[in-house]
């Protein structure tokens, strides 16, 4: 696609339900179908089946949270640019969550929304790939934790907007508002600042410089985080770096 700078802006097509298993499961289908168009945004105020990352469900109250799949256009994009364009995705999320939290938020790798120490929400993206190693779209799924006060006790540390700030929200209203910042980082995407991008995740990444517990295995162990590399892989330690690819390693998380 010659014409990146003239595709539509994110948000300018929007989709609204009252109920959906998964709004990355419908932008998925849309997909399929032929019908998908880049900017799309499905936003849902009751998911019943919410995907997480490896696998995981994402449990959301109804009408209590931000829950939107946006579709976008990634054939300008390497495959191998898969981290950075999660990065800045994340980064768009961080930075619209901060304009409430008084820039206590922060990305816990690879993708997760904290603010002091607690998930405030996480992002999931799906790709369409074709045969040929062409990356068509991603499916950009986002969930914020805004109005919700309960949460299972299979959660170990969430937390909620309205917990943060004491204050009541219009989850459409936000879902609305985040889109000025995917559409900024989506921006620097098309004019190929990654190496900018991954500073900027760097510089707000959770925990970076501090030590720290991870399991890997059955094995608990303290290590400095350093940051994260252009494939995404997470870099520990003080005077051997480690390298561990999602999945490799477990968080220990104090509990609040």
């Amino acid at each position: 696609m010659s014409s990146n700078s003239n595709i539509s802006a994110i948000g300018q097509r929007w989709i609204e339900l009252s109920t959906v298993d998964s709004t990355n499961n419908y932008a998925l289908g849309l997909i399929k179908t032929n019908l998908a168009e880049h900017g799309t945004v499905i936003f849902a105020h009751e998911q019943t089946a919410g995907k997480g990352q490896r696998g995981k469900t994402w449990i959301s109250e109804p009408n209590s949270n931000l829950i939107v799949s946006v579709i976008l256009q990634t054939e300008f994009l390497p495959l191998h640019q898969q981290f950075v364009f999660s990065a800045a995705m994340a980064l768009a999320v961080q930075k619209f969550f901060n304009n409430y939290t008084a820039n206590e938020t922060v990305i816990k790798w690879p993708n997760d929304i904290y603010w002091n120490d607690r998930k405030a929400g996480g992002i999931l993206i799906e790709n369409s790939i074709s045969g040929n190693g062409t990356w068509h779209r991603a499916v950009v799924g986002i969930g914020l934790n805004i109005q919700q006060t309960r949460f299972p006790e299979c959660l170990s540390n969430p937390v909620s907007l309205q917990q943060i700030t004491g204050k009541q929200f219009d989850c459409l209203e936000l879902a609305h508002a985040l889109c000025p910042f995917l559409n900024h980082y989506y921006q620097l995407l098309q004019a190929g600042a990654y190496s900018d991008i991954l500073l900027q995740y760097n510089q707000n990444l959770y925990k970076k410089g501090a030590t720290v517990k991870l399991k890997k295995n059955n094995t608990v162990f303290d290590t400095t985080i350093q940051g994260i590399d252009e494939y995404g892989n997470l870099l520990t330690g003080d005077t051997f770096i480690q390298s561990f690819g999602f999945g490799e390693v477990e968080w220990i998380i104090p509990t609040k």
